[in-house]
């Protein structure tokens, strides 16, 4: 990870972040954005112009890591900087340093060993625990979606979500015979195809203080190959992350415990493989959900929706929450309106949804409202079941305002808002605070931040 200290190790390549001031050095140098300046081989300013609150600075750490190239030992020195900005800069380190190397022959060149220079480490110390709590949630998710589908199947995803009772969860694995027993006619469809049958994870922490927890909600697709409405084959090896709606919750999770929260807290992961087989469902399928509803299937590959429900449905009645937020890789309509910049939000609270948005500012994770209008849940209206889970295939389809309005049925008047995070969860720039291409964590920080934030007086509920 990362250490503070008040010089720099031996041997360590110096990275100064340089704000504009002053004349310019005769290089050139004027602190701009991915400006560098090599001074001798091993001190190099970065350019931080522009830098004012903590996303900005960790862009600055992670460019000092862009910097650094292959150098194994690398200390930035935010020394004459204040302490919230020096931690910034290291958790813009840490999240760039990340690599997932489980199945590499050879770990790839750059950073291996960080140092963080402050004024006075002590001091900075308690900054620094708090922020490493949710980048260890980060993370967490990070690793997580890296695997591939060969590897992280949903009955292995279930068994390492379960290692999470080392840090002080509570974890309860529902395997397909207690579903069947529960009817949760959407996981299992979704699930019944693949060889490893679907897994629902909750994952609790119990808090300090005695009030409805908050309830996180994730989609977690190990792999999705479309199902019989099979996907294109380009680009299809990225369905190897379609869990990170789940990956996400259950970093917040780890955060939430690593930081010791007050605030009691859940998340429920539905966890299948979406496969094509014999025994796959079928467009025309109509399935009795876990909430009793019945939904007619009019495509296979948005099959997410249909997995959240019943875990949505789950979470509200066991658990009673204050506010369910669920996650999720859901559609590629979020992408086509947003791109890669930010995941869409919706919700049936103006309340919970500006905290939701606030806590993403914060932490650089940004979210876009959109709506969810009358017409968008009468185009689910099914003439053979109580709806719909998708409209017909069309030109111009608004995919992700059905999905949402779809998703909104099944959590009655608890306060909602749901994060469509399909464009976000890749990297991809080479300027992010993850390697291109990479898995972001994107949304473990943001939940971590919101119960912190909104969640963590007892008094408010």
């Amino acid at each position: 990870m990362l250490r503070l200290r008040a010089e720099a190790p031996p041997g360590a390549l110096v990275l100064r972040p340089v704000l504009e001031g002053g004349e310019p050095h005769p290089s050139g140098f004027e602190g701009r954005p991915g400006q560098v300046l090599e001074l001798h081989p091993k001190l190099r300013w970065v350019g931080a112009d522009g830098a004012s609150n903590a996303p900005q600075w960790e862009a600055v750490g992670a460019a000092c890591i862009r910097a650094a190239g292959e150098a194994a030992r690398v200390a930035i020195d935010a020394r004459g900087l204040p302490d919230a900005v020096a931690v910034a800069l290291g958790a813009g380190a840490v999240l760039r340093a990340w690599r997932f190397e489980a199945l590499q022959p050879r770990r790839t060149p750059g950073p291996r060993r960080l140092s963080l220079l402050v004024d006075d480490p002590d001091r900075a110390a308690p900054l620094w625990a708090r922020a490493k709590a949710g980048l260890d949630g980060a993370l967490l998710a990070r690793e997580l979606v890296a695997e591939p589908a060969n590897r992280l199947h949903p009955r292995e995803f279930a068994r390492r979500l379960k290692a999470l009772e080392a840090e002080g969860l509570e974890v309860e694995v529902l395997k397909p015979a207690q579903l069947r027993k529960l009817g949760a006619g959407g996981l299992l469809a979704v699930g019944q195809g693949a060889a490893e049958g679907p897994r629902l994870v909750i994952l609790r922490w119990k808090g300090a203080f005695a009030a409805p927890p908050v309830a996180f909600v994730g989609k977690g697709i190990c792999f999705d190959t479309g199902g019989i409405s099979i996907k294109p084959a380009q680009g299809m090896e990225k369905m190897r992350g379609d869990m990170a709606g789940a990956a996400a919750c259950a970093g917040a999770m780890l955060a939430l415990a690593r930081r010791n929260s007050p605030c009691p807290a859940v998340a429920v992961l539905a966890l299948a493989e979406n496969a094509t087989s014999g025994h796959a469902y079928r467009p025309g399928d109509v399935l009795r959900m876990l909430s009793g509803r019945t939904v007619e299937i009019i495509d296979t590959d948005a099959e997410g929706r249909l997995v959240l429900a019943d875990a949505l449905h789950y979470a509200a009645m066991r658990f009673k929450p204050q506010a369910i937020l669920d996650l999720a890789t859901l559609t590629g309509s979020v992408v086509t309106a947003l791109g890669t910049h930010r995941a869409g939000l919706y919700g049936n609270e103006a309340a919970l949804g500006a905290a939701v948005a606030a806590a993403g500012e914060a932490v650089g994770e940004r979210l876009w409202p959109l709506p969810i209008g009358e017409a968008h849940r009468r185009d689910l209206d099914s003439p053979i079941a109580d709806l719909r889970q998708c409209a017909p295939a069309g030109p111009l389809l608004p995919d992700a305002c059905h999905a949402a309005a779809f998703l909104r049925e099944f959590v009655g008047l608890l306060p909602w808002a749901h994060l469509d995070i399909a464009g976000v969860s890749e990297e991809a720039g080479e300027e992010g605070l993850a390697p291109r291409h990479g898995p972001t964590g994107f949304g473990a920080r943001l939940l971590d931040a919101l119960v912190e934030r909104h969640f963590e007086d007892p008094h408010r509920v």
